[in-house]
């Protein structure tokens, strides 16, 4: 026999975990405004209505595309606007796009780099290793010496 659907509103708690995040998490997104404040009962303990929990499952999807707090609010007012244009959610997201291919551009750089170090290290007993001599030998050093 199956548990009968907890009835809304809901506590923190219910509502974090049908979202599939932490209670914690839930309050960081309200503090940022992401979230917009919930009923309260009697004795201030939030209430959230399965509204708040959608919002909430879109935070996280959009976190989970690595999405920036203020893209996520964007994009929220955007999702809010029925009147908006789908150009507008499109250009955040060629935004988001390009800072990507940024980033993985500069992590596959810093690859590069480490390997080539890994690759010239012997990786045995002696105790040089052109690993730590480039970690040490940072251009601030160099130019002080």
């Amino acid at each position: 026999m199956t548990k009968p659907a907890t009835p809304w509103p809901v506590a923190i708690g219910v509502a974090a975990q049908r979202a599939g995040v932490s209670a914690r998490m839930v309050r960081h997104y309200e503090s940022l405004g992401l979230l917009p404040e919930v009923a309260r009962t009697d004795s201030g303990y939030r209430q959230y209505t399965e509204a708040d929990v959608h919002t909430l499952r879109f935070i996280r999807r959009s976190r989970d595309l690595g999405f920036s707090m203020e893209e996520i609010a964007t994009l929220l007012g955007l999702w809010k606007d029925r009147e908006r244009a789908s150009s507008q959610v499109k250009k955040v997201a060629q935004a988001h796009i390009a800072n990507l291919s940024e980033r993985i551009a500069a992590m596959q750089t810093i690859q590069r780099s480490l390997q080539s170090l890994v690759k010239c290290c012997h990786g045995d007993d002696r105790p040089d290793c052109p690993i730590l001599d480039d970690l040490a030998n940072t251009p601030e050093l160099a130019a002080r010496h």
